[in-house]
């Protein structure tokens, strides 16, 4: 067990903004018991000290997380420079003056999310034309007395008269969804709990609407997320009657697993209803029938795709079903096949493989529109099914490209925007009969200091294998390759997700301080398409950290940074990169955030969100499969006597996607085990889930974790004037 004290100096110091200031002493590190448990796995014996933290019922186990928290706040509230950076957040965010989001069109009605730099939350509003008098129509902080909600979701119906909202407590993501009357702004009688994300598929008519509830509004829950039934709500009805219609018990011969979710919607035009498998497995597996045969007591499904037939999504447009496929082609194809009675196996190749990635498709009322990557830099190209040619959509930039739609099954119009490392980015309206661009209206100016002087350097870095790994590296012009800047490198590479440009107002903060930024793209994304997604996949994964290692190893040997000042960071699945980067290479960083981490790959099937993960990291009950966990597992690979970075762990209390237990034991492994003398903290955010829009929270959060990296990075606006760590 360690001691972290803080002495002071024994003279006064005249404090000022240049001058560190003094810390006071804090608690004591709380003792965390080790109660041996033995496990064996074909043949492979494993004990684990801390199982006992599993159990988030027990008063124990509450106790030991909220001592933690309290120690972990009681040291980061003496780091100087932490109050400062969540100011600079503040500042930087009046900087826009105001944020729209998910603008949706209805009839003639415009519904959007739109956040004042005043407010911690976005508020829901309507206006009659695209330059109409706007209507405040919700306000979810004004919601609940006492209760703190923000809105996960808004669904318009098809006539802009009626909305489905969903709202949220605390970062939890389940959601209550309610119906509002969009002119007297009322509220129906309905209250649905339990939908994640808020989301549903109205039908047809505008009377009701289809969903997928989880069996329980408590996070933490093991059965929570099993067996759930896509259900039919119509409006007015007691939703505790709402029929199943899609399921294990409905379907009994779909061969749906319990962690899968049974999910429905309509084609855009809303001629068809889909039945879809929610997975983390990119491949689908779907059905369709016409939308009329919802409300009958069996649906009449019809197989569309399977995962054998690698579909990783599909769109309707008129007659025809679009398919992006990795069949065959790791960095996909477009197919097109007959919608009414689909096949893959038959589909015609609309637009081949290339050597650039298809990431995304979209549609809008009469085009196609896809998304392709370099690995870094995209593009978009439309497809017009009547002239059946392909063009390319005229968007000025490089970096991360994306479109959306006003009201796609009804229109053309569009909403275009790119944004890269160093460009805040612009928000077009785009017409693709014309294809032409116009600064939209919802599009705000940014003006950020700074940015001007930001160099953005994307390289490829050999890894242990000899593989080229993309890195891009952002810093403030004057850098000196001496090795003397702190550099915080973040990773992910899980899912098939790339670390994709995008401009943030908190990596400014961290930049204008001359802080090197260092987003890494190791095998386990899709940066090169599906190849690269499975190197770093299940027995693969190995590459992950190994690629994030590589590019630590780069930064240090080319003078952007040197071990003592590397802070790595991984979010998530990107727990499994920064846990088995530390526990492999421990003297390469000075610090790691492992942030809301899945840190214990081997009893992630425990935990409620789990079992559906098993499709993208292995499970327990295959041998390979088992061992392959086992490897990725950071919290079983800390060996006692190690000398370990500082580490601060994070885990929020309402998180339904990664479990506060999963971070809390590897914090408690480091704790006991390390022999650096480095602080090891477990932040606990009783007030956030997995990620939240509260700015509040969110600010405090990430100032919370930079500052910590920072202070043990040496970086001198975070430097207590002296402090001690002893046993």
């Amino acid at each position: 067990m360690k001691i972290i004290c803080f002495t002071l100096f024994s003279c006064f110091v005249f404090l000022s903004p240049s001058v560190a200031q003094p810390v006071t002493s804090v608690a004591r590190l709380p003792v965390t018991a080790k109660r041996p448990v033995t496990d064996t796995y074909f043949g492979k014996t494993v004990v684990d000290n801390y199982r006992w933290l599993e159990d988030m019922n027990s008063q124990e186990t509450k106790d030991w997380f909220k001592s933690q928290g309290d120690y972990t706040n009681a040291v980061l509230n003496q780091i100087p420079g932490r109050d400062k950076l969540i100011q600079q957040f503040v500042d930087y965010d009046k900087l826009l003056t105001v944020r729209y989001g998910e603008i949706k069109k209805r009839g003639n009605r415009y519904f959007y999310r739109k956040t004042l730099p005043s407010e911690k939350a976005g508020k829901l509003y309507v206006r009659e034309g695209k330059t109409g008098k706007e209507t405040l129509l919700f306000d979810p902080l004004a919601y609940g007395k006492g209760k703190t909600y923000l809105m996960t979701a808004f669904t318009p119906d098809s006539d802009g008269k009626k909305l489905v909202i969903g709202l949220q407590e605390g970062g939890a993501e389940l959601s209550t969804v309610r119906t509002m009357d969009v002119v007297t702004k009322t509220f129906g009688p309905e209250s649905i709990t339990a939908v994640f994300g808020g989301e549903v598929s109205w039908l047809p008519d505008n009377n009701g609407f289809l969903y997928t509830p989880n069996n329980s509004m408590d996070t933490k829950d093991p059965q929570g997320n099993l067996n759930t039934k896509g259900r039919l709500h119509k409006l007015g009805t007691d939703p505790t009657n709402n029929p199943d219609l899609f399921s294990i018990e409905k379907n009994p011969d779909f061969g749906i697993k319990p962690d899968q979710y049974p999910i429905m919607f309509y084609s855009d035009d809303q001629t068809q209803v889909y039945g879809y498998l929610g997975t983390v497995d990119r491949r689908t597996t779907a059905w369709v029938a016409p939308a009329s045969e919802v409300g009958k007591s069996t649906i009449g499904w019809k197989r569309l795709c399977t995962v054998t037939d690698s579909v990783t999504s599909f769109i309707k447009l008129g007659d025809q079903l679009f398919l992006q496929s990795v069949k065959g082609a790791p960095n996909g194809r477009i197919l097109v096949t007959d919608a009414t009675n689909p096949n893959p196996a038959t589909a015609t190749v609309l637009l081949p493989e290339s050597k650039q990635n298809i990431t995304r498709m979209a549609s809008s009322k009469d085009f196609l529109f896809v998304i392709l990557s370099d690995g870094i830099n995209e593009k978009i190209r439309q497809y017009d099914p009547h002239t059946r040619q392909w063009t390319d959509v005229p968007v000025p930039g490089t970096g991360t490209m994306g479109i959306e739609f006003y009201d796609a099954p009804r229109s053309n119009d569009a909403i275009v925007y790119s944004t890269s490392w160093n460009d805040p980015g612009t928000i077009y309206d785009y017409n693709p009969e014309t294809r032409k661009l116009v600064t939209s209206t919802f599009h705000v100016p940014m003006n950020y200091p700074g940015v001007a002087d930001l160099v953005v350097e994307e390289v490829e870095i050999p890894s242990h294998d000899g593989t080229m790994v993309p890195l891009s590296i952002i810093y403030k012009k004057g850098l000196k390759r001496d090795g003397s800047a702190a550099c915080l490198m973040n990773g992910y590479g899980a899912y098939g997700m790339s670390g994709t440009p995008y401009f943030s107002r908190r990596n400014l903060a961290l930049l204008n301080r001359g802080v090197v930024l260092a987003e890494t793209h190791p095998r386990g994304g899709s940066e090169k398409g599906q190849a690269w997604y499975k190197a770093g996949y299940k027995t693969t994964k190995p590459n992950t950290w190994k690629d994030f290692i590589a590019s630590g190893e780069y930064l240090v040997k080319n003078g952007y940074t040197s071990a003592g000042k590397l802070v790595g960071m991984g979010t998530s699945a990107g727990g499994i990169l920064i846990g088995r980067a530390i526990t492999e290479r421990p003297d390469l960083f000075a610090a790691a955030i492992s942030n809301v981490s899945c840190s214990n790959a081997l009893r992630m099937e425990n935990s409620p969100n789990g079992p559906i993960n098993a499709a993208e990291f292995g499970t327990v009950n295959d041998s390979t499969e088992c061992m392959a966990l086992y490897e990725m597992d950071a919290f079983n690979h800390v060996k006692e006597g190690t000398s370990y970075p500082a580490v601060i762990c994070v885990g929020g209390w309402n998180d339904p996607r990664v479990i506060a237990w999963q971070p809390g034991k590897l914090a408690a492994a480091l704790q006991n085990a390390s022999t650096s003398g480095k602080p090891v903290l477990m932040q606990v955010n009783y007030d956030n889930g997995h990620f939240t829009e509260d700015k509040t929270v969110s600010f405090r959060n990430f100032a919370n974790m930079f500052a910590f990296g920072l202070w043990q990075a040496g970086h001198p606006d975070f430097q207590p004037i002296k402090e001690v760590v002893r046993k």
